[in-house]
């Protein structure tokens, strides 16, 4: 066989996979939809970030089924999932376990690891800015480096291995805001809104009369791992990578893309955007049956990958500009 026949087999290989990942991905949304109403953004977004292989941060109100969403992600996609509720007691070792004495045959005694609820393939982290510093960055380094460290004893953390942390925007008093560096370990800022009213009525019917529906599996982490290799071989065209770096670039505070915006931006976002943005599209283009994304996926990403990552100064706070709307002008500016 010639080289040329060998490229277009290889090729041919790949968008099968890649269309058959994506018809996965459907299946996905319609099971996570039959329990999850009238947040198809927020659930589409948390896909991306897991398909992307990052983490998440979902910041919203009480009641608007984050846990449930959580949940329902770890069912569907057929993942080992558990929920660590952080409160300001909450201690590093609480999260990625520690070392107990024991007494073995014959009086010897020994350390053995007791490993913590981090070893998880999905782990939520609900009310994140509740905990204290210290024990926000154990959880940071984990999702980071993907294994912990105790006593000089590295252990490593199942994979895949994702977080998916939540906050609270209210009641404020007696927590602890996420440093920048810690934030920009989020691939996705996603923000949960209220449903809207038939969506909300849908909801109210079908959770009030009856049984619930239940969600089946219908991924699995071995699944989940090959859609995320194939993510990161999507192409992606020269027009895209130009539109993720220029966008990114303009969020600067010295780059700013459009004049008036120069002195609007306190802090930009680093290197690590970019990142985001070059998985998160792919991402984004695999699970709507595409095989390589374009610039309108990078405008309606902008605004979790960049709204974390930005800080307005008190001059614009002063004329009442928003994180929002300066991500929209810069949008418009640059794409």
């Amino acid at each position: 066989m010639s080289d040329t026949q060998t490229d277009a087999a290889t090729e041919s290989s790949a968008v099968a996979h890649a269309e058959a990942a994506a018809a996965a991905f459907t299946k996905v949304r319609e099971a996570i939809g039959k329990v999850i109403f009238g947040q198809r953004d927020v659930v589409d977004q948390t896909l991306v970030t897991l398909l992307a292989g990052g983490h998440g941060l979902l910041i919203g109100v009480p009641g608007l089924a984050k846990t449930r969403l959580v949940e329902t992600l770890g069912i569907v996609l057929g993942l080992d999932w558990k929920r660590i509720q952080f409160t300001p007691d909450l201690m590093p070792a609480d999260i990625i376990g520690s070392e107990v004495l024991e007494e073995g045959e014959g009086g010897r005694r020994s350390f053995r690891f007791l490993s913590g609820p981090v070893f998880t393939q999905l782990l939520m982290a609900d009310e994140i800015n509740r905990a204290s510093p210290r024990t926000q960055s154990a959880l940071l380094q984990a999702m980071q480096e993907k294994h912990v460290t105790v006593a000089a004893q590295r252990y490593d953390l199942p994979k895949p291995f994702h977080v998916l942390a939540t906050q609270n925007p209210l009641e404020q008093e007696g927590t602890y805001p996420l440093p920048e560096a810690q934030l920009d370990r989020f691939l996705l800022q996603i923000d949960v809104g209220y449903p809207d009213l038939e969506a909300e009525r849908k909801m109210l019917l079908a959770t009030t009369f009856g049984e619930e529906a239940i969600p089946k599996a219908v991924f699995g982490p071995a699944a989940l791992l090959e859609a995320q290799h194939i993510v990161r071989h999507l192409p992606v065209g020269e027009k895209v990578v130009e539109a993720i770096l220029r966008l990114v670039r303009a969020a600067r505070p010295d780059e700013g893309g459009a004049p008036d915006l120069r002195g609007y931006i306190s802090w930009g976002p680093g290197p690590r955007a970019s990142q985001a943005f070059m998985l998160a599209v792919r991402a984004k283009a695999l699970i709507e049956g595409r095989l390589a994304p374009s610039i309108d996926d990078v405008a309606a990403l902008a605004q979790p990958v960049l709204r974390h990552r930005m800080a307005l100064n008190f001059s614009a706070r002063a004329e009442g500009a928003t994180i929002t709307g300066v991500i929209d002008r810069l949008c418009r500016s640059n794409l």
